[in-house]
């Protein structure tokens, strides 16, 4: 059982997240220390624990935004171009960035207007100018579709569980590209999933973390509660 911590600050959650294991690079705490967590979560910024954004919709705990850029590190480069499924509160839409160094494409993509709208007062508070200068593009549509007009992608990213292999995401990446999901259905097993694909196009696919995720859906059902 994971027990949460709470810490004063986003330089003391980071260090925490290092101490624990969850941040093991220095890009990866870099990227995190440079996006503050009280400009995204509405209370509890720096426990590390899901927060409710509303919507049914939480934002994720640290641990799991350090777990999940690990992942993906090896795949968000300068003038690379990546994909946030999903992206809620916007904040790791920013970290992906900042592990581009800010030289990069991140496009979010999410189904609930109300979340678009937070997500861009959120990244407007202190990296207005990533929206300015269009290195982070905010789309609302149907996730479980991706993006097309911006593919391949280096990477993707999904924060909902999909029920299924997400054949349509795997398609939109690169080659040499990876997509890092939590696949099952509610109420049973989720589990993250790494998808990567070579430089043939062979796709290769890796269970990891048991989690537990809100399911990549549908809007009204996801308004509703009722998974």
């Amino acid at each position: 059982m994971f027990f949460h911590s709470s810490y004063n600050s986003m330089r003391d959650l980071c260090n925490g997240l290092k101490d624990k294991g969850y941040i093991q690079s220095d890009r990866v705490y870099k990227a995190l220390i440079n996006v503050d967590r009280v400009d995204f979560a509405p209370m509890g910024p720096y426990e590390d624990r899901p927060q409710p954004i509303n919507y049914n919709v939480t934002i994720s705990a640290p641990h799991m935004h350090a777990y999940c850029l690990e992942l993906l590190k090896d795949h968000l480069k300068p003038n690379g171009k990546a994909l946030d499924v999903g992206f809620g509160s916007g904040y790791l839409t920013v970290a992906m960035s900042k592990m581009m160094e800010d030289k990069g494409t991140v496009v979010g993509i999410e189904h609930i207007e109300q979340l678009n709208n937070f997500a861009k007062e959120n990244i407007s508070k202190h990296h207005k100018n990533l929206l300015d200068e269009n290195k982070i593009i905010l789309q609302c549509g149907d996730g479980r579709k991706g993006y097309e007009k911006f593919k391949p992608y280096n990477c993707i990213h999904v924060g909902a569980a999909s029920e299924e292999r997400p054949q349509t995401l795997i398609d939109q990446l690169d080659l040499g590209g990876r997509l890092v999901v939590p696949v099952g259905k509610p109420n049973e097993g989720q589990y993250i999933y790494i998808f990567d694909k070579d430089q043939n196009g062979k796709v290769t696919e890796r269970k990891e973390l048991s989690v537990r995720y809100v399911p990549l859906t549908d809007v009204d059902i996801q308004l509703s509660g009722n998974y």
